[in-house]
C-alpha cells in the first residue's frame, strides 16, 4: 500500500501542483522509487497492478486505432513507421558511437529505441488538444508505433544474430570511470552474483574465511564498493555471456547468485552449468513458484529468506526454557 501510495500520490501531487500530465508525474514516481534499494522489492509487490495497467493501456490504444488510416494514407504510414524505426535508430547509434562505445553496444540501443511508445501517445494527444496536430497526425502516430512495436523483436532477432556472428570480434566495452579493482585471475573462487545487502554481507563472510570471493553486479557503486572492499568485481549482467567468460566460471568451486530476479537468475543458472557442470550453484529466492524455477534451471540449492526466517525464530523458541525439552530437533534444515 505504501508503494502504491507513494507511486499514485506523486503522480496525482505532480499533475495537480505543477501542472503536467498524470503520465509524466507517474514517471517522476518511477524516478524516485528507483532510487530505492528496496526497488526491486518495490517492483515486484506492485507487479499486479502494473499487469492490469499494461491491459488497460494497450486496450486503450487499440480503441484509439483507426484501421482506416492504413488504406487511406498508406504512403504516409511507412514514412512514419519508417522515421520512428530507422530515423530514430541512425541518430541513436551515431549519439553511441561518438560516446567511443564499441559497435554492438551502439546496434543494441539502437534496436531499442526503433519503437514508440505511451508517451508518443500522450504527446500526440496533447498536440490534438491545443490543435496543433491533426486527428490524421494523431492516427498516423499510432499506426507506426504500433507497427514498430510489433516489428521490434524481429529488429532483435536480427541483431542477436549479426552480434553471435560478429562477437569474436566485437571488443568488449571497458569501464573506464570505475576504479581498478584486484586481479580477476583467480582459481577455486566463489562467484557472488549480485553484491546489494545479501551479496555484500555474503561475500565478507567468505572472505574472512578465507574463500577468494569474485563479485558481478551492474549497478556500478555496487562494484565500486567491492573494489573499496578488496573484492575483485566485473560491472555487467551475470546472464551475459561476456561477463560470465570474465568470472571464469570453469575454475570456479561455487556460485551463489543473490539477486532478487528470478529470471535473470535462472539463465545466468543455466549458462552456469553449461559452462562448468561440476560448479555448485546456489540461489536466493522469495515464493515457491521461484523455488521452483531456480531448482529447473540448474540450481543445487535455494534459500528463501521468509522460510529460513522462520527457521531461525523457531530454533530459538525451541531453546527458551519453557520449550527446551520440547521437539529436540524438530526443525527441517533446508
Amino acid at each position: 500500500l505504501a508503494v502504491l501510495a507513494i507511486a499514485l500520490g506523486v503522480a496525482f501531487g505532480s499533475a495537480m501542483l505543477f501542472g503536467v500530465s498524470f503520465a509524466l508525474g507517474a514517471f517522476f514516481a518511477g524516478m524516485l522509487l528507483n532510487e530505492s534499494e528496496l526497488s526491486h522489492k518495490a517492483a515486484n509487490d506492485s507487479l499486479p497492478l502494473r499487469d492490469a495497467f499494461a491491459v488497460l493501456f494497450f486496450v486503450s490504444v487499440g480503441m484509439l486505432f483507426n484501421p482506416a488510416i492504413l488504406i487511406e494514407h498508406p504512403w504516409q504510414v511507412l514514412a512514419t513507421a519508417a522515421i520512428i524505426m530507422f530515423g530514430k535508430s541512425a541518430a541513436a547509434f551515431v549519439i553511441v558511437r561518438a560516446f567511443g562505445h564499441p559497435t554492438g553496444t551502439a546496434l543494441t540501443i539502437s534496436a531499442s529505441l526503433a519503437q514508440i511508445g505511451e508517451f508518443a501517445f500522450i504527446i500526440a494527444g496533447l498536440g490534438v488538444t491545443l490543435k496543433i496536430l491533426p486527428p490524421t497526425g494523431q492516427a498516423l502516430v499510432l499506426a507506426g508505433a504500433l507497427i514498430s512495436i510489433m516489428l521490434n523483436p524481429v529488429v532483435f532477432g536480427l541483431l542477436d544474430r549479426w552480434l553471435l556472428k560478429h562477437q569474436e570480434t566485437t571488443p568488449t566495452a571497458v569501464e573506464t570511470d570505475l576504479p581498478p579493482g584486484p586481479s580477476l585471475d583467480l582459481h577455486d573462487h566463489a562467484i557472488v552474483i549480485g553484491y546489494g545487502r545479501v551479496g555484500s554481507a555474503l561475500a565478507q563472510v567468505l572472505r574472512d574465511r578465507g574463500v577468494p570471493v569474485l563479485v558481478i553486479d551492474d549497478n556500478k557503486e555496487h562494484v565500486a564498493e567491492a573494489h573499496a572492499a578488496g573484492l575483485p568485481g566485473i560491472r555487467g549482467s551475470a546472464a551475459s555471456d561476456k561477463v560470465l567468460a570474465e568470472a571464469h566460471p570453469e575454475r570456479a568451486k561455487i556460485a551463489v547468485l543473490a539477486i532478487p530476479q528470478p529470471l535473470e537468475a535462472g539463465e545466468t543458472l543455466a549458462k552456469l552449468r553449461a559452462l562448468n557442470p561440476g560448479l555448485t550453484l546456489l540461489a536466493r529466492a522469495h515464493s515457491d513458484a521461484e523455488v521452483k524455477h531456480l531448482l529447473e534451471h540448474g540450481a543445487d540449492g535455494t534459500v528463501m529468506a521468509e522460510r529460513e526466517l522462520a527457521y531461525s525464530l523457531a530454533e530459538m523458541v525451541m531453546a527458551t526454557p519453557p520449550y527446551r525439552t520440547m521437539g529436540k530437533h524438530s526443525i527441517p534444515v533446508v
